[in-house]
């Protein structure tokens, strides 16, 4: 305050003076209205920036959708064969999901036809069951409610209805991934790599267009979006409303995705386990974690509810595993305090406990409901490792089922020849290395190597996003590689995590770094010109193929089962009759 007082006294008092240094305060002025004038090109472009992805996003997300049900119709010509046709060629149990959707439909009442799900006796012989509690449906209802109160019979059949809903969830699962690798890379153009390799790559990352109903194809687009908000949520310096809001679509995306799949709690064990193991190795900020695991337990209780308090959910491992880790927090506190060998000593005992408190939990609480109604998986994952032989009919049966087999070599070789592989293992090693070893950083917990982060003079890093993003990614591949019907959890990640490697400025900077060619400039050319090339080629390769697929056609042939299902519906009719 005193120099500045000088200054105005010696402007005010002495004329000459002032003029003179009148052109030094030019000077001091310049250099702001060039850091003003940067800011404001810098926040303009970034509105522009993120308008133009956003754009880019939302079309490539609609094309997907047009694109799945343009195969379809190609497939099947959907558009002109009878209804008793369409819903034949819904195989498997995807008839039997779209059966409880027109049950709905074709109910006199919306009370009704609930009543009707709540009380069926025609999905078991000569038993009662509640469809409601049993199966994940409740996408159909859902549906059908929707379908029965917008004006849109004249002009829409429930068929195309139901069919069209499932290809517009494909839009916004390609923007859920879209938008997760431009949060980890910074740039969209990571971005419309990932959806263009989740599209040429479309027999390994999805098979909605001809197994629609399958629980899988509503759950992963909210699957992705979860992924998506704890990506972004994971980001440090987030402000506290952002951070609410990201909480929120966390829980609302976990819900959706726990609703709409009977694998949800293994898939988000998985998920548990990921962020367990990130945070013993002090990878993610603790405070974040926890919330993470109260929401997947808020969620499945949730479900549970609308379940009918479905006993296979509150005796599943998920809820004992997240309830023991923050039982665990508890007892243990200073986990993250000492030196190397001491911490190891204590993540080992905490390791422990939780898995001790997980057994102890989950049995207590299947002796208490008398639940026995997960067993067979158990059963069928001792069988399917070779820790045993088993009688069990339902184990057995899907150890014949080839979806439930090991994930074939040739899914290699097809993701090779769009060089998603290829990129993906070259990302996977360089992240794998830096994440041993800033977790060994971690643990070791040195007063320099904490000084060193603050400073930002760490040669290697590892950002909480990317981290969560790096474990995610390996588990599940993990679960791919030993269950084949599990892959599409893997691959359509694959698609992301590859592209935001090849567009991340932290891997190029390590890559030029380790061969000695690190200039800033080589960074962002690599960072851009890569990603760029490799669009070019998947472009200048898979376009023929994807324009001659759409120009293919066929239809729906198959007499006999069409005659065997109007004798079915005569010989309802003479019984009613």
């Amino acid at each position: 305050m005193a120099d500045m007082t000088t200054v105005r006294q010696r402007r005010v008092g002495k004329g000459t003076e002032g003029s003179e240094e009148q052109p030094s305060e030019e000077k001091s002025v310049k250099p702001l209205g060039k850091i003003l004038s940067d800011y404001t090109g810098g926040k303009l472009w970034n509105i522009l920036s993120i308008t133009v992805g956003g754009i880019v996003a939302i079309s490539l997300g609609l094309l997907t959708s047009v694109y799945v049900a343009t195969l379809h119709e190609n497939d099947l010509w959907f558009s002109n064969i009878k209804e008793v046709e369409r819903e034949i060629s819904f195989r498997t149990e995807c008839g039997l999901y779209y059966s409880y959707y027109k049950q709905m439909i074709q109910a006199a009442s919306i009370q009704q036809g609930l009543h009707g799900l709540v009380y069926d006796n025609k999905t078991e012989s000569v038993r009662t069951i509640n469809i409601l509690e049993r199966m994940n449906v409740y996408q159909e209802v859902f549906l059908s409610i929707l379908y029965r109160i917008l004006p849109i019979q004249q002009y829409l059949e429930p068929v195309y209805f139901y069919i069209y809903t499932l290809f517009g969830l494909q839009a916004v699962y390609v923007i859920a991934l879209y938008v997760t690798s431009w949060l980890l890379s910074g740039t969209w153009l990571s971005g419309l790599l990932a959806a263009c390799w989740y599209i040429t790559n479309r027999i390994d990352t999805t098979r909605v267009e001809f197994t629609i109903p399958l629980r899988e194809n509503w759950a992963l687009p909210f699957f992705a979006v979860q992924i998506a908000a704890i990506t972004y949520l994971l980001r440090t310096n987030l402000q506290p409303a952002r951070e609410r809001l990201t909480f929120m679509a966390v829980f609302i995306a976990t819900f959706l995705f726990s609703l709409t799949w009977q694998f949800n709690q293994f898939m988000m064990l998985i998920q548990a386990l990921a962020l367990f193991v990130l945070d013993c190795f002090d990878l993610l900020p603790t405070a974040k974690v926890t919330w993470l695991y109260i929401i997947q337990i808020s969620g499945l209780l949730l479900v549970c509810v609308l379940q009918f308090f479905n006993s296979m959910i509150l005796g599943s491992i998920l809820i004992s595993f997240n309830a023991s880790v923050l039982i665990a927090r508890t007892i243990q506190k200073n986990l993250k305090k000492g030196p190397l060998l001491n911490r190891l000593g204590k993540l080992i005992l905490h390791v422990l406990l939780v898995l001790c408190l997980t057994l102890l939990i989950n049995k207590f609480v299947k002796k208490i409901l008398n639940l026995e109604s997960d067993e067979h998986i158990f059963k069928f994952l001792k069988a399917k490792f070779g820790f045993g032989a088993t009688r069990d009919f339902d184990a057995n049966l899907y150890l014949c089922e080839e979806a439930f087999g090991l994930l074939p070599l040739n899914t290699f070789s097809r993701l090779s020849d769009t060089l998603l592989f290829y990129i993906y293992v070259f990302v996977l090693l360089f992240m794998t290395v830096a994440a041993v070893i800033v977790a060994f950083r971690n643990l070791s917990g040195s007063n320099q190597v904490q000084l060193m982060e603050k400073m930002g003079k760490c040669t290697i890093t590892l950002k909480p996003d990317a981290a969560y993003n790096l474990i995610h990614t390996v588990l599940f591949g993990c679960l791919a590689l030993s269950t084949m019907r599990m892959k599409y959890l893997w691959t359509s990640h694959m698609c992301v995590f590859a592209s935001f490697g090849l567009c991340s400025t932290e891997v190029w900077k390590l890559v030029l770094k380790c061969i000695h060619l690190y200039t800033s400039q080589r960074m962002h050319v690599m960072k851009y010109s890569i990603p760029i090339i490799t669009l070019v080629y998947i472009s200048y390769k898979f376009w023929p193929g994807i324009m001659d697929e759409l120009s293919e056609l066929r239809e729906f042939y198959d007499p006999d089962t069409v005659e065997l299902m109007n004798w079915i519906k005569q010989q309802e009719q003479h019984a009613h009759l």
